[in-house]
């Protein structure tokens, strides 16, 4: 398996050279040639996140020390190994050819193609490879998690719990009737510390790592994406007044919304813009007595009904369009819990349409529309204009590990689903698991998924260390949002016309998997973003 993986990043070493090559010959990126070239950079992106996974893969499986982990990452080694013979695939529609990346046939011949190497991937990464993984996973679990703090463990077995008995029960009908999570388990989360799970213990959080907040997500997630999303917005709102905020907001806010007293939501996009953060146009225009007066649409805003504090990206500099005239505010509003038909939005200058979604609809989404919305002067985040966009970028490493936490959750319960039907379901006289087919998806979907959680608690690691880890966080996004969809669509297939219906769990895994590939990023962005930092290093 190493020697495998050692032939993976050869050529990953091989590929990055020529697309230094190609693209930053003076040593920094051409961001005009990267566009243009999109295909070949994000193929880069996908080869370096995927051989990043396998190696957090082997050395997982090294860690735990079974067989069913060994396993699991042999058959993922050889799979990549295999696949890259051709290229890589960027997603629907979309794939791209390992010659594009500057490789060679000599360059595949020294590394992939050598016979110990396809010796090995005839080995492991055969159809009956898949098969063994999902009959062993079925008597014996889909593998240890790599938890080595027993505080960890204990804090996954008290969500398990909670997302058994409160989450599970609840979630489909949230979810077909397209209702609010109920408040009685946000309480019981403020109970439990989600929303103050990593700020520190001296502004009443319990002061955990980003490693903790994973295995948290996925947890909630496991149970339905909904509840797992309602920590994002407290996470972000506590990482900008960490990041950025004066001591007075620092005391004023982080104690309430780590005791879940205040529910953020993120302010930040606008309907021209999406990830072009630059060209945002909601003004914000100081007054006379200090205050701010705000103009402007805002979209895609999650929670925003009942949380009472919004995190405002505005510009309060008209004379500079770019990055610098941007401005963060922490603007309360009213909190509300109206019942169907009730206004929802009370604040003078501030009304709101509710966006119907697919899936993802436990809080609900919205345009804002500001009109005259005033915010007192000191909400300003860090009391100085023009530090907005800085002190959002803070945040996008832990919303991203947040996100791919989000996506290995559902994933997991996407492959719990499809494991469960496929031993009830009873066709031509046997579970529908005994035909290869089923189990064979079954097999990759237990890789796929323990994959995605392995590089996403990395990403974690590295950001509990303080290290950058923008790059690894990209990585951990891309792979889990991914895993999570393929584990939801091969889910359905597994249902066969059962997955097609909205009574059954499948089809909302389903819509509810497809979203997390949009938000925090789109992957074609994301992929963009790790593609300039692999050719930056």
């Amino acid at each position: 398996m190493k020697t495998t993986l050692a032939a993976i990043e050869a050529l990953y070493a091989k590929a990055l050279t020529a697309m230094k090559a190609h693209f930053a010959p003076g040593g920094k990126p051409d961001g005009k040639k990267l566009n243009a070239e999109q295909l070949r950079a994000h193929g880069l992106a996908y080869f370096a996140t995927e051989a990043m996974a396998c190696r957090e893969l082997v050395l997982w499986a090294e860690r735990v020390g079974g067989a069913l982990e060994a396993k699991i990452a042999s058959a993922y080694v050889a799979e990549l190994a295999r696949s890259l013979r051709s290229g890589l695939d960027l997603g629907a529609c979309e794939t791209v050819s390992i010659e594009e990346l500057g490789v060679t046939e000599a360059d595949l011949r020294e590394t992939i193609l050598r016979d110990d190497v396809r010796a090995f991937v005839d080995e492991h990464g055969r159809a009956d490879a898949w098969v063994a993984i999902a009959r062993e996973a079925r008597e014996r679990g889909f593998g240890e998690l790599g938890l080595d703090d027993e505080m960890l463990r204990e804090v996954r077995a008290q969500f398990v719990k909670f997302v058994e008995s409160e989450v599970i029960p609840k979630a489909q009908d949230i979810h077909r009737e397209d209702v609010l999570v109920p408040m009685s388990i946000l309480e019981q989360m403020s109970e439990l510390g989600v929303f103050g799970l990593t700020i520190p213990e001296e502004y009443g959080g319990l002061g955990l790592g980003k490693v903790a907040m994973c295995v948290v997500t996925e947890e909630l997630s496991r149970g339905y994406i909904g509840v797992g999303s309602l920590g994002t917005r407290a996470e972000i709102a506590a990482e900008l007044i960490l990041g950025g905020g004066t001591e007075a907001q620092k005391q004023h806010y982080l104690p309430k919304i780590a005791a879940g007293e205040i529910l953020p939501t993120a302010v930040f996009t606008e309907p021209n813009t999406g990830s072009d953060l630059a060209h945002l146009g909601t003004r914000a225009v100081k007054q006379a007595d200090g205050s701010y007066v705000v103009t402007g649409q805002k979209t895609w805003i999650t929670h925003a009904v009942r949380a009472d504090l919004m995190t405002l990206l505005a510009r309060t500099n008209a004379d500079d369009p770019g990055y610098a005239g941007l401005s963060m505010f922490l603007a309360p509003k009213t909190r509300l819990d109206p019942a169907p038909g009730e206004k929802e939005f009370v604040d003078a200058g501030l009304d709101g349409t509710e966006i119907k979604v697919l899936g993802y609809r436990g809080m609900k989404e919205y345009e804002l529309s500001f009109d005259g919305f005033r915010i007192e002067g000191d909400a300003l985040l860090g009391g100085a204009e023009g530090e907005g966009f800085k002190q959002l970028m803070r945040t996008f490493e832990s919303a991203r590990i947040q996100t791919a936490a989000r996506g290995v959750g559902v994933a997991q319960a996407a492959l719990e689903d499809a494991m469960r039907y496929a031993n009830e379901r009873v066709q031509f006289g046997k579970p529908i698991f005994e035909f290869p087919r089923v189990a064979r998806k079954i097999g990759r979907m237990v890789a796929r998924v323990q994959a995605a959680r392995q590089l996403t608690y990395f990403s974690a690691r590295q950001k509990d260390l303080d290290k950058r880890c923008d790059l690894e966080a990209g990585m951990a996004k891309l792979l889990a949002t991914r895993a999570a969809w393929e584990a939801a669509d091969a889910n359905v297939q597994v249902h066969g016309g059962n997955g097609y219906a909205e009574e059954y769990l499948a089809s909302r895994l389903l819509v509810d998997a497809r979203v997390l590939s949009i938000f925090e990023g789109a992957n074609e962005i994301q992929a963009h973003v790790v593609a300039r930092r692999l050719l930056e290093d």
